[in-house]
């Protein structure tokens, strides 16, 4: 076994260095003290400079010859709290590698500066009222900021408030309630129920919109308790009404050629509910299905998780377990809705419409004449050769009371959905024309009409205020329609994206080859009587509900979990309603009779009007 010795280590207080050999500091006292010269160094390292450190010292600073002093020891230390100091080292610390400057060369050393020197050439000029204005729009836009920061209700306090509820989204989360960036709360619109809840209905569930839509992508993407299968056959139970034939010259419409929107007299729209269809009654005699439905009321709760209105539906189910997906008479649900989904909805304030034409009702009845009067406008009428009539007329359509008015084009369709688990549901579709003549092709069709909100005329301080940036990106459809149809879709899928969704829901439930949508605004912003047909474009039902993310599957997902909600309930109506404010929808256990008075009351007054004829 081998072994070492270790060399001996002068103790050094100061510093580290060499050990030093025997005589060497004896030899050099002498030779100072003498004042002849110093006897040469015996050792080889005598000579060798070497910057002192403190045992203390980090070892990643023991060799950092260039860092002089070692500024960040003086600092406090953040971990133990305590200043370190120079550590009984000199201000002449590494003298010996410090660079030595020459005095000539110093001497003849001339500083050039080869900084870029600033001009005002690149600078606009301002006149001194435009700078003076400058100025004073500076200082509004200070003294607002400071009233809303200082104020009651400012921004401040909601953002400790937030804080203090554990984060931006309320208790830890990054969304829902909490604050937010960008100011969303001055755009918030405060919303009334779709109808009023009585003390004696009962709540027996409650849904969260936004945890079901992930909850159905979910059972979308694995095998979840709610099936996301298609229906696994469909029926045709029967065909009512006729279809004319599409005019193909509505394809070479443009924004530079547009066709002036007609309103149809003489034709007769029927919006009627599921438990006044004689034919869904005959079927369910017949024991066709055990839930019927219309394919407005199917479309809305396929796609009810993009809703922001609100809105109800009634639910009656039978001692048997059949169901009836109902509407209320003179409710608001089949009006069609315009920027539901914007980020600045309309709102229907006096100040920014003192006319009242952009009042979310207002809008609503506009939308649907238009769309009404463009799914007639759009086919060939005056030609009834190649008009297709089906197996039964009309169902709503009466000969003796009609006054010279006839029924629309329009064909329903009474289809029988097998969603299995003994779940057979009953719809009536809509179909509004033929794409060609002697084809079997059908077709939908919907519009959509421009809608450009105004920009608020002042503030309460009296300055004007800043146009919003939604307002400020939004498109022209009679510049952008025909070289940017692509860019116009896209923001009414952003403003319109509950509307577009039902529309694409009914096209499929119908069997639509063919979906068309037409693109119509106003003649003149104030005028909301007088439209014109800037495009129109055909799409495939299929093709389009991919484009618009909206899954078929998780579509008939939504269904079943509705019918599975009521099944386990018992028999007796329900009232279906979404919350006015908040992404909830709610189920109460309502008496038999209501809404049951309303009909009365408007039969009593019919009848009366008749006794004083």
């Amino acid at each position: 076994m081998s072994n070492f010795s270790v060399p001996f280590v002068a103790p050094n207080l100061a510093s580290w260095g060499p050990p030093q050999q025997d005589g060497e500091e004896t030899a050099s006292v002498t030779s100072s003290s003498t004042g002849s010269a110093p006897t040469p160094p015996t050792s080889k390292f005598e000579l060798l400079p070497y910057a002192p450190f403190g045992r203390s010292d980090r070892l990643g600073r023991a060799a950092d010859f260039t860092a002089r002093g070692m500024a960040y020891q003086g600092n406090q230390d953040r971990r133990g709290g305590y200043h370190r100091g120079t550590m009984a080292r000199g201000n002449d610390d590494n003298q010996e590698f410090q660079y030595k400057v020459d005095a000539e060369e110093q001497s003849s050393f001339q500083l050039v500066d080869t900084s870029k020197t600033t001009s005002n050439q690149g600078r606009r000029f301002m006149t001194p009222a435009a700078r003076r204005r400058q100025h004073a729009t500076r200082l509004r836009q200070v003294n607002a900021r400071r009233q809303n920061q200082d104020g009651p209700g400012s921004s401040k306090d909601r953002f400790s408030n937030a804080n203090r509820r554990g984060g931006r989204g309320g208790r830890g989360g990054r969304g829902g309630g909490g604050y937010r960036r960008g100011g969303n709360w001055q755009n918030r619109v405060d919303r009334q129920a779709s109808v009023s809840v009585q003390a004696d209905w009962n709540q027996v569930e409650e849904l969260d919109l936004v945890k079901l839509t992930k909850n159905m992508a979910m059972a979308a993407a694995s095998a979840g308790t709610v099936s996301t299968d298609t229906p696994s056959s469909v029926e045709d139970l029967a065909w009512c009404g006729f279809l004319d034939t599409y005019n193909d010259a509505y394809d070479k419409v443009t924004s530079r050629s547009p066709v002036p929107l007609k309103r149809v007299e003489t034709k007769e729209f029927y919006t009627v509910t599921t438990t006044d269809d004689p034919v869904l009654e005959n079927l369910a005699i017949e024991g066709k299905g055990n839930v019927f439905c219309t394919d407005a009321i199917l479309s809305h709760l396929m796609t009810c998780t993009r809703s922001v209105n609100p809105w109800d539906l009634v639910v009656q189910k039978l001692p048997s377990g059949v169901l009836f997906f109902d509407k209320r008479d003179n409710s608001q649900f089949d009006y069609l809705t315009v920027h539901e989904t914007a980020h600045n909805p309309p709102t229907g304030s006096s100040s920014d419409d003192p006319d009242g034409i952009n009042t979310p009702e207002r809008l609503g009845l506009e939308a649907t004449m238009i769309h009404q009067n463009f799914t007639q406008q759009i086919l060939k009428q005056k030609n009834t050769s190649d008009r297709k009539s089906f197996q039964y007329p009309n169902p709503f359509f009466d000969s003796e009371d009609s006054d010279g008015m006839e029924p629309a084009s329009i064909a329903y369709r009474y289809r029988k959905f097998d969603l299995g688990n003994d779940v057979n549901l009953v719809c009536r579709t809509e179909l509004h024309g033929k794409v060609k003549k002697n084809t079997g092709s059908y077709m939908t069709a919907f519009a959509l009409n421009e809608y450009t909100p105004s920009p608020p005329s002042s503030s309460k301080d009296g300055q004007p205020n800043q146009t919003p940036a939604s307002l400020a990106n939004m498109i022209s459809w009679r510049e952008k329609i025909d070289s940017q149809r692509g860019a116009v879709l896209a923001t009414e899928l952003k403003n319109n994206s509950f509307k577009l969704a039902k529309w694409t829901a009914q096209s499929l439930l119908a069997g639509a080859d063919q979906m068309k949508i037409g693109f119509v605004s106003r003649q003149t912003p104030k005028n909301a009587y007088d439209h014109s047909i800037l495009a129109t474009q055909f799409y495939r039902p299929k093709d389009f509900a991919t484009q618009i993310t909206l899954n078929e599957g998780t579509m008939w997902a939504m269904i079943r979990m509705f019918i599975q909600l009521l099944q386990k309930h018992p028999e007796g109506k329900y009232v279906l309603m979404r919350d006015p404010n908040k992404a909830l929808l709610r189920l109460y256990s309502v008496p038999p009779g209501t809404f049951e008075d309303e009909d009365g009351d408007s039969d009593d007054d019919e009848g009366e009007e008749k006794g004083e004829e």
